[in-house]
């Protein structure tokens, strides 16, 4: 049989010069059919392990099918790689060869140096659409963005959605365009330079769609459950054609979409307990189907288990990075004040921040008293790059209860301050769409069920929501995640990119000086700090010489008048004095000019601002300049 690819995953529908080879799992059934939406049929045969296979002649790309099974169906393909009208209906036979890549070139990258942007599809332009959301891929590579993490597209019911209750995992969902669209999207993106890694959830499928039990009951443990639905079956009895499908899943985005990597959701979610976790052997599949690409692979861990992002050798699951929301909670009460729910175990001090920017997670198997249990395990060895910051993702921005973004809950130089911080210390930082731009579209959770399920829907999130003192008291109407004006309000309005010119100028400034700077873009932990004040404190980057250090002193409070200064990393290099490289209070940011910091022995930490100091040689006579 002429066959142009290798047989790359255990089941599904490949297609030949000659037809298509159709294959299923379906242990606990006895006859399986493929039927042609124009009523042919085919009869497939049994095989081991409970795997059903056959060939259909003269079937090719386009060809809707479904499966029936003991009489019972259609149901779609667990394995499509397309459901053109919805996760419901007929699969489409599709040719992942056909689409012409232009990015031979494209070598991959690393998670050192990156700059990532979470994106959601169906909100980011008013089309909602992979071919509309790449004409504004010129705009995000010139900010200084380099990775694009796209929220999942796996299909779901409805016409919106947050994409994590996906059911068709290896479809991209029709609402966003076709899988040649979403490969266009890529393309173009790495013409840009811009990497693209894709949110996958492995750790439940959505309620509304899911037809895996209609061919198994064992795809879903007998043991776990997850706050979103049944656990997957990760390991035990009858695991292995479970874990071969994830895993198959994680590949198929790599090498049939030329993705530079994943997102995981809710890792702690994924119960394995299996000689070798499922997520090491995710990791490995990935790696292998990127070939000579490089690949990163990121994690989102609520209980902050840092072997995740060790290597095998090390005891480790391989992946390279992991959300770190220590530092979102602490900065989130820094820059508002707000301390309830679980921001409750912090305080937005300025140590807490100190230590955020000098080992990642704060909580490394400490009590946490929101949890009641420890929280987090030693992370002191993972390299800087391995923590994912941010002041917004989509679940941060949506928990604030009418979906604002973080500029318009804090003042103006608060937030370009906390801004300056997050993009500037060593850690990999992350924005969500339009907050380069502050965005004036809120971030609502939204998804569209029919009514029975949509009713659960609403208590389910006003239920969450109500952990917030401030949000259960009932004079905040919470917005209809299930109504499409909800949905409406979320889209991006790009022309906002131009009326907010000092929203983003800072962005584009502060990349640029993170992109340009050595003591910024090393990302290692040649850096040292102190607490200055009650919200003050100061960051020294250390440089490859004395006299490329870099001073960041923060202050979210008042002013702050220091007429002596007993601490060393304030000292200048000798035959040096610090002068202001870059501050958030410039007037082209909104602020109102930053004056020097130092004057006649004092030192003057203006309010609301950061300021980045840079060695300059000293003004006085007898002094020597301060060497280049």
């Amino acid at each position: 049989m002429d066959r142009p690819f290798p047989w790359w995953y255990p089941v599904g529908a490949q297609i030949d010069s000659q037809g298509t080879h159709f294959r299923v799992w379906a242990p606990e059934h006895r006859l399986l059919r493929v039927i042609l939406e124009g009523g042919s049929e085919l009869l497939l045969d049994k095989e081991k392990h409970g795997y059903f296979s056959g060939f259909f002649p003269d079937v090719g790309e386009g060809a809707r099918y479904a499966f029936e099974v003991d009489g019972q169906g259609p149901f779609p393909d667990p394995v499509a790689r397309f459901q053109p009208e919805g996760p419901h209906k007929f699969s489409q036979v599709v040719d992942p060869t056909r689409y012409a890549w232009t990015d031979s070139a494209w070598q991959g990258i690393t998670i050192e140096g990156q700059i990532i942007y979470e994106m959601h599809i169906g909100t980011f332009t008013r089309e909602g659409t992979y071919r509309t959301a790449l004409k504004h891929l010129p705009v995000l590579a010139e900010t200084g963005i380099s990775v694009l993490e796209i929220m999942p597209v796996a299909d779901f019911p409805g016409e919106f959605g947050w994409g994590y209750d996906g059911v068709s995992l290896f479809a991209p969902t029709h609402l966003y365009g076709t899988p040649d669209d979403f490969r266009s999207f890529v393309d173009r993106a790495h013409f840009l330079g811009l990497a693209v890694i894709l949110d996958v959830v492995y750790n439940h499928v959505g309620p509304d769609g899911n037809y895996l039990t209609k061919f198994s009951s064992g795809y879903f443990s007998p043991s776990h459950k997850t706050d979103w639905g049944d656990a997957i079956h990760y390991y035990g009895e009858g695991s292995a054609p479970v874990r071969e499908f994830f895993a198959s899943n994680a590949a198929y985005w790599i090498r049939e979409f030329h993705l530079d990597g994943l997102r995981l959701d809710a890792t702690q979610t994924i119960f394995d307990e299996s000689p070798e976790h499922i997520l090491a052997v995710i990791a490995r599949n990935c790696r292998t189907a990127a070939g000579n690409r490089s690949i990163v692979l990121i994690a989102e861990n609520e209980s902050q288990t840092a072997k995740l992002a060790r290597a095998p050798e090390h005891g480790g699951y391989g992946l390279d990075a992991l959300w770190n929301d220590d530092f979102h909670h602490s900065a989130i009460v820094a820059v508002t004040g707000r301390k309830e729910a679980y921001y409750s175990d912090y305080l937005g001090a300025p140590q807490e921040l100190l230590s955020a920017a000098k080992r990642g997670y704060l909580f490394q198997g400490q009590f946490y008293s929101w949890q009641k249990k420890p929280r987090g395990t030693p992370a002191l060895d993972l390299k800087p790059a391995a923590m994912v910051n941010y002041i917004q993702n989509h679940d941060q921005i949506a928990n604030s209860g009418r979906g604002l973004r973080l500029d318009k809950l804090t003042s103006p130089g608060r937030f370009r301050a906390i801004t300056a911080f997050t993009l500037l210390i060593p850690g990999t930082p992350m924005l969500f769409q339009g907050q380069e731009f502050g965005a004036s579209a809120p971030f609502l959770f939204f998804a569209d069920h029919h009514p029975q399920l949509a009713k659960a829907v609403r208590s389910g999130r006003a239920e969450f929501l109500s952990q917030w003192r401030s949000l259960s008291t009932g004079t905040l109407a919470l917005a209809d995640p299930c109504s499409p004006e909800t949905f409406g309000i979320c889209k991006l309005d790009h022309s906002e990119r131009d009326r907010n010119l000092e929203i983003t100028r800072l962005h584009g400034d502060l990349l640029r000086l993170r992109r340009e700077d050595s003591a910024f873009r090393r990302q290692d932990r040649h850096l040292d700090g102190a607490v200055l004040g009650p919200e003050a404190l100061v960051l020294r980057f250390f440089g490859n010489t004395p006299h490329s250090d870099r001073l960041l002193v923060m202050n979210l409070g008042r002013d702050l008048n220091l007429p002596s200064t007993p601490e060393p990393l304030l000292a200048p290099p000798e035959d040096c004095a610090w002068q202001i490289l870059w501050s958030s209070g410039d007037p082209h940011y909104g602020g109102d000019g930053t004056a020097p910091l130092e004057s006649e022995g004092n030192w003057t930490i203006p309010g609301h601002a950061t300021v980045v100091l840079r060695p300059a040689p000293a003004s006085r006579e007898d002094s020597a300049p301060c060497p280049k």
